[in-house]
């Protein structure tokens, strides 16, 4: 499920570009901003796919070398453990899985140095030698070594980053969380799960689905009531000169505290600093921390902050 840290990240993205593009064009920033959503949730197929071309890279490695001209005891009698891995033999018999990667025409086949890579660094793993030499094989040590996998191979692999954003500029930024939904995914796979078992969907519910829209619309349709008041706060800084996306978190959080009366403050608050650390300048969470606490405190006096106690939000769930 895609989180909304995540959407607000693509929403500022979305909104960074409706105004660095110059047409303006509302409707064609949506449609963009839906797309850019719905790629990231085609990236969490495409990572379980990932599992799959390993373990068959795995095979064709085990088939090679049975073909050398003087094939060795190990060659001829390999160990079968992960290529028989239960976990990827599920995930390879899934049918929503299946369905997605040749709907969206998903393909890791262009990138054959990835998957050698990942091998390699997955089977020269202490964890993956104990894991083929253990005294008898499990479902439960299949599922542990595909989640190392992920978590500690895929996560640290630096090809694949370069090779994600080659693919598509809608990737790179939600890789990590994407590899989280993955791992969500593997504990709760079970042995005598059906083929059409469903995967996580795209939104954990219909409003984390009307989210990001609403953010985006909301934001853009008051973007000079909050620019003005930004610049009402920042009066020992030229608004000229802070930087642009420091405007935009500003005014997207803005939006969120004035609109969202089920999100908590303090939410909205964390959310934006955590975004501001990862996307603008080494100053700006500080920076944006305090005009926020400004501005706050004048929605308060306004009376225009409304928000509704004890609503449960997912949004402590983004990392």
């Amino acid at each position: 499920m895609i989180s909304r840290r995540i959407l607000r990240i693509k929403v500022l993205q979305t909104i960074y570009s409706y105004y660095q593009g110059g047409d303006l064009d509302i409707a064609k920033s949506e449609k963009e901003l839906n797309y850019s959503i719905q790629r990231s949730y085609d990236l969490y197929f495409f990572l379980m796919q990932l599992g799959i071309e390993v373990v068959d890279y795995a095979q064709n490695r085990i088939e090679a070398a049975k073909q050398k001209l003087l094939p060795t005891e190990n060659d001829l009698n390999p160990n079968l453990r992960f290529v028989n891995n239960k976990l990827i033999q599920q995930f390879r018999e899934n049918t929503n899985l299946a369905e997605h990667i040749q709907k969206n025409k998903l393909s890791w086949n262009n990138n054959p140095e990835l998957i050698k890579r990942l091998y390699k660094d997955l089977s020269e793993s202490e964890q993956f030698i104990e894991y083929m030499s253990a005294d008898k094989s499990s479902y439960d040590l299949d599922k542990k070594i595909i989640a190392f996998f992920y978590e500690q191979i895929v996560c640290e692999c630096d090809l694949l980053y370069q090779t994600l954003e080659t693919l598509s500029i809608y990737w790179i930024d939600s890789v990590e969380f994407i590899i989280s939904m993955v791992l969500r995914s593997i504990s709760k796979f079970k042995i005598g799960y059906e083929a059409s078992y469903p995967l996580l969907p795209m939104f954990k519910n219909p409003e984390d689905k009307a989210f990001g829209i609403k953010l985006f619309r909301g934001t853009i349709a008051k973007n000079e009531q909050y620019r003005q008041i930004i610049s009402e706060n920042t009066k020992n800084w030229d608004i000229e000169r802070i930087a642009f996306f420091d405007i935009l978190i500003l005014e997207t959080a803005i939006c969120e505290i004035e609109q969202f009366p089920e999100v908590p403050l303090k939410v909205t608050f964390n959310e934006y600093i955590e975004i501001a650390k990862n996307y603008s300048t080494s100053k700006s969470c500080v920076f944006i921390n305090g005009v926020l606490d400004k501005i706050v405190n004048i929605l308060r006096e306004q009376k225009k902050i409304n928000k509704v106690a004890n609503i449960p939000t997912d949004d402590n769930e983004n990392e």
